[in-house]
């Protein structure tokens, strides 16, 4: 009997078409979801309910594309976002790690020029407060999802885990560079701050952890200090930051995103996100052994490997066997004439 196997490169340019289908519907995604927003949402929630829909989106394509394209049984964990047991823990992880970034930027801008406040503490202020608190956690799982899930996955399998995080930081950064203000700084954080990404959800084989980094990254510096994120300096209706010092310290209008500071802290972080999933590591990327429809016999291979090590065993002495009974004569009695007489 034959068996039809399917060449590593065969595989490889399989999965390198399905990256590329990924990524043409994430731009088709986006134009879906910003053009509905505009149609169905008030202006002021336009954001919020655009960032939602995309989410929807490519959660439900990407789905579709794992449940058709790759037979997989439950295409919406296998993006990235299983549902199982301490995944709360690995946010929190996250989140703690993308407000250390952000801290870690601001101290040196209120050292070398500090930060002009404006509090507004109105109650309508506040409700719209956790509006943006929504929105910067949707479009932290937008990009994760986006850039760190059924896309990533396929790309990793066509070039592997380095070549798949070095290929997206570039996407990453091809796409944050069309934004206006974007300049040499933001490009580079733009591939520091991917590879970050790219290393928890490696290290992790979920996108909590890269979640958690990427919400607590911008969502504190807008929401907590009022500073401008990618050039949009509205999100915090609460807090309005005004940075003042060198460019190169503060980002000007863009924003920390353009600074070499940041470059700088998430240049110091990879290392550290890479100690912090050590157990998630040895967790999740464990050598999972799939059965490849061939017999094997474990008797017969345990005792290969016994004989390889101790050598064969000694012959067993032959048993005698005894075929018919050994006839005894019986003994010469006293009454019976000899031959003689």
């Amino acid at each position: 009997m034959t068996m039809s196997t399917i060449s590593p490169t065969a595989g490889r340019l399989r999965a390198y078409l399905r990256f590329i289908v990924a990524v043409l519907w994430f731009f088709m995604a986006r134009g879906l979801a910003h053009r509905l927003a505009l149609a169905e949402a008030t202006e002021q929630f336009v954001p919020l309910v655009e960032q939602a829909l995309l989410a929807l989106l490519l959660l439900i394509g990407y789905a579709a594309m794992g449940f058709w394209l790759d037979r997989e049984a439950h295409p919406v964990n296998a993006q990235g976002l299983p549902w199982r047991s301490g995944w709360p823990t690995e946010a929190g992880m996250g989140l703690a790690v993308g407000w250390a970034l952000a801290v870690a930027c601001v101290l040196p801008m209120v050292v070398g020029g500090g930060i002009a406040i404006v509090l507004v503490l109105g109650p309508s202020a506040w409700g719209w407060l956790a509006a943006d608190a929504a929105f910067f956690a949707l479009a932290a799982l937008v990009e994760e999802i986006a850039f760190r899930g059924y896309g990533f996955q396929r790309f990793e399998r066509a070039v592997g885990p380095l070549g798949a995080a070095l290929g997206f930081a570039a996407f990453y950064a091809i796409v944050q560079a069309l934004l206006p203000g974007s300049n040499h700084a933001s490009i580079a954080v733009s591939v520091m701050l991917s590879l970050v990404l790219s290393t928890a959800y490696l290290r992790s084989r979920a996108l909590w952890v890269s979640w958690g980094i990427n919400f607590g990254w911008k969502a504190s510096r807008a929401l907590v200090f009022g500073l401008a994120i990618s050039g949009v300096s509205n999100h915090s209706p609460v807090v309005q930051g005004n940075p003042m010092g060198p460019f190169w310290l503060t980002g000007g209008g863009f924003g920390l995103d353009g600074s070499w500071v940041s470059f700088v802290a998430l240049l110091i972080a990879l290392p550290v996100v890479y100690r912090l999933t050590r157990d998630l590591d040895y967790k999740y990327n464990a050598q999972v052994i799939v059965a490849a429809g061939i017999p094997v016999d474990m008797d017969a291979a345990g005792r290969r490997q016994h004989e390889a090590a101790m050598g064969p065993a000694a012959p067993a002495a032959p048993s005698l066997v005894q075929i018919l009974p050994v006839a005894t004569p019986p003994p010469p009695s006293a009454d019976r004439p000899s031959a003689s007489s």
